[in-house]
This record gives structure tokens, C-alpha cells and sequence, in this order.
């Protein structure tokens, strides 16, 4: 069995200017006893804090881009540990970032400042650069 648990995140829904009516989730799946966090777009948000109750979280897939000019629908890197963190996980997957120019900053700047961020406790960072594999410890 497996369980997807969805919880509300801070973001606006849209691809462009005028369909704004579409929706906008994170994720929590569950399997036997495994729990991976999928953030989706966000804004910083206190409502990974409430992900705690649902036991120990063992990946957190969350944004790290796209921030500037964006800062009120996508995370900074510091945005995404503070919320993984909140929600309680081990190992923090970054998305949004490396693949394509969305945003003013840098190109290598989020997985820059996210390893400078969690430069005392770097093995939670379980992907650095694309293409990249993780294997989830037992």
C-alpha cells in the first residue's frame, strides 16, 4: 500500500498571466514506513511544520530557484532548508535549479548558497548537480 497525502504550499498556479484558476499541492507519499516530501513549487510557508505529525520524513524534495525575482511564489535555498527541516527530513533532494534560465540569479548560485547553508551538516544534501544518483540508506 501507498499513501499520497497532499498539503497546501505558496504558490500561485499559473504558467501565465491569466490562468491563474489552476491548482498547486505538495505531496507526502508513504510506503512501508518510507516517507518522501515533494514540495512542487513554494514560496517560504509554515505548513511543513504540521508534516511532523506523519512521523519521520526521509527525503524532501524541494525548490531552490527561481526566487528573484519570484521571492512570493518560489523558496531561496536558506527557504527550502528552513522548510525541510521544519517538516523533519533526513536528506534534502534541490530541485528548480541547473536547468534552464527562469529567474535573475545566477545560474549556480542556488546550489551554491544551499551547500553554504548546510555546510555543517553537507550530507544531507543528497543531489548536487543533475544527473546525479541517490540511493536512499536502509
Amino acid at each position: 500500500e501507498m499513501v499520497i497525502a497532499a498539503f497546501p504550499v505558496k504558490h500561485w498556479g499559473a504558467r501565465m498571466q491569466h490562468d491563474s484558476y489552476r491548482g498547486y499541492n505538495g505531496y507526502l507519499i508513504e510506503r512501508r514506513g518510507r516517507r518522501i516530501l515533494f514540495a512542487g513549487d513554494t514560496a517560504m510557508t509554515e505548513s511543513f511544520t504540521a508534516l511532523r505529525r506523519h512521523g519521520p520524513i526521509d527525503v524532501a524534495i524541494v525548490p531552490i530557484s527561481a526566487y528573484n525575482p519570484w521571492i512570493q511564489s518560489h523558496s531561496t535555498p536558506e527557504q527550502a532548508v528552513q522548510m525541510a527541516t521544519a517538516a523533519g527530513a533526513r536528506f534534502i533532494v534541490p530541485v528548480h535549479h541547473q536547468t534552464f534560465r527562469l529567474s535573475f540569479e545566477p545560474f549556480r548560485e542556488p546550489i551554491e548558497r544551499l551547500q553554504a547553508t548546510l555546510s555543517k551538516t553537507p550530507e544531507r544534501i543528497a543531489l548536487r548537480e543533475i544527473g546525479e544518483t541517490f540511493v536512499l540508506p536502509l
